[in-house]
């Protein structure tokens, strides 16, 4: 089975991500794509502008040299790719003509987005012979949208999950193919929290992967009159997010 992975080029939580899922998948004809991490209408300098703004100048400092240090000691997706030997490059816009016909060459049977911050339109949708799949931090229905770890710590949840799902073209809906469920630690820093959702979610999406390549993976519907939606934060939700003992890192 021939699967793309989408992902943004994120050097601190994705690599181990990769090394989990690929180091699963040998043999396999994999590839990955790696995105800008910035969603839509933004540039780097909008993206820190609204972290400093919303976590405050600690924080983004923190940000600022974890990243650094991170590309010092070389981790990245593309890094990992070159240890599995799997094809890795680089693309601007996933629904790009041009990038469509490119995978279109591939013949993929499924394209699968990891934290990939673009909305994937319908071309792209219909092009894998088997669909998408998005892999989600959450358990969906509830808290669909961005950070859903950090909503789920400023909520002071105990319990947490992931989902993966065939995707459609609206945000974090479609059809759930797995979940799993794992629980909050009372201490969890939101690094921590993060760290330890990338691991479930690695193992989650192989197996997912394996019910598909079988032809055994189940589907049902996501249903959106129940559930949540989160958006950016604000400062007021990161007031509540201290309120309750955690911290970022």
């Amino acid at each position: 089975m021939r699967v793309v992975f989408l992902t943004p080029d994120d050097p601190i939580y994705l690599p181990a991500f990769f090394d989990r899922v690929l180091g699963r998948r040998t043999g396999k004809a994999d590839r990955v794509y790696v995105v800008p991490p910035l969603y839509r209408g933004q540039n780097r300098r909008r993206a820190a502008w609204r972290y400093y703004r919303t976590f405050g100048l600690g924080a983004t400092i923190s940000l600022a040299r974890r990243v650094l240090q991170a590309k010092l000691n070389k981790r990245s997706v593309s890094a990992v790719c070159e240890l599995h030997q799997i094809p890795c490059e680089d693309v601007p816009d996933v629904n790009a003509e041009e990038f469509l016909v490119k995978l279109a060459a591939l013949r993929p049977d499924l394209v699968v987005s990891v934290s990939c911050p673009q909305i994937f339109k319908r071309d792209l949708i219909e092009l894998p012979a088997k669909g998408c799949l998005n892999v989600h931090g959450a358990l969906l229905p509830d808290y669909r949208g961005i950070m859903p770890s950090f909503w789920m710590l400023a909520n002071g949840e105990t319990q947490a999950g992931v989902s993966v799902h065939f995707v459609d073209e609206t945000i974090d809906t479609g059809e759930l193919c797995g979940q799993r469920i794992f629980g909050i630690e009372a201490e969890d820093t939101l690094d921590e929290f993060l760290r330890r959702s990338k691991r479930v979610a690695a193992d989650l999406l192989v197996e997912t992967l394996e019910r598909v390549e079988s032809g055994a993976v189940e589907r049902r519907p996501i249903d959106l009159a129940e559930g949540s939606y989160y958006s950016w934060p604000d400062r007021q939700a990161v007031e509540r997010f201290a309120a309750t003992g955690r911290r970022l890192w």
